[in-house]
C-alpha cells in the first residue's frame, strides 16, 4: 500500500472519529503529495524515497513552527504544531540507533579501508544511502567524524 492510499484511508477514519488534529496533519500530509506529484517532472506515483523525504521536510516544518512558537509564548500553536509533528512522525520509518548506526558505519568503513578525514565525503555518501530515513545525517555525520579521527 503506499503513503497514499494509507493516508486516504486514515483520514477517512480520522473523520469518522472526529480527531481534528489528526485530520489536519493528515490533509497536510496529502496535500503535499499531491503537490509533489503536479510538480514540473513529478510522476503520477512517488517511489519510497521520494515519500520518505516528503515526510522528513514536513517534520522539519513543523519543528521549526514549533520552536518558533514556544519561543514567542504562544503555547496553543506550539501544541497544534506538536500534535501534527507527532501524527506526521507516525508515517516515517523507524529510525535506527546510535549503536546501529556506529557498527553499520564500522563496517562500511573497514569493507572500503577508509582512513583518516580525507575519506568522510566517500564514507558520507555511502552512508547517505544506506541509512536513507533511517538516521538523522546530523548524528551520522558525528559519528563518522569520530571514527575517522
Amino acid at each position: 500500500m503506499t503513503l497514499e492510499q494509507r493516508i486516504n484511508d486514515d483520514i477517512k477514519a480520522a473523520m469518522l472519529a472526529r480527531e481534528k488534529e489528526k485530520l489536519n496533519a493528515l490533509r497536510a500530509i496529502k496535500s503535499a503529495i499531491l503537490l509533489a506529484k503536479t510538480q514540473k517532472g513529478g510522476s503520477d506515483e512517488l517511489d519510497e524515497e521520494a515519500e520518505i523525504k516528503l515526510l522528513k521536510q514536513l517534520v522539519k516544518q513543523r519543528q521549526d513552527s514549533a520552536e518558533m512558537y514556544k519561543a514567542q509564548n504562544r503555547e496553543d500553536l506550539y501544541a497544534e504544531e506538536k500534535s501534527q509533528l507527532d501524527v506526521i512522525s507516525t508515517y516515517l520509518p523507524q529510525m535506527m540507533s546510535e549503536e546501529e548506526v556506529e557498527s553499520t558505519l564500522k563496517q562500511i568503513i573497514a569493507d572500503n579501508g577508509f582512513a583518516g578525514m580525507k575519506d568522510m565525503g566517500k564514507v558520507m555518501g555511502m552512508a547517505t544511502k544506506t541509512f536513507a530515513g533511517k538516521a538523522d545525517n546530523k548524528m551520522v555525520s558525528e559519528i563518522v567524524k569520530r571514527l575517522l579521527s
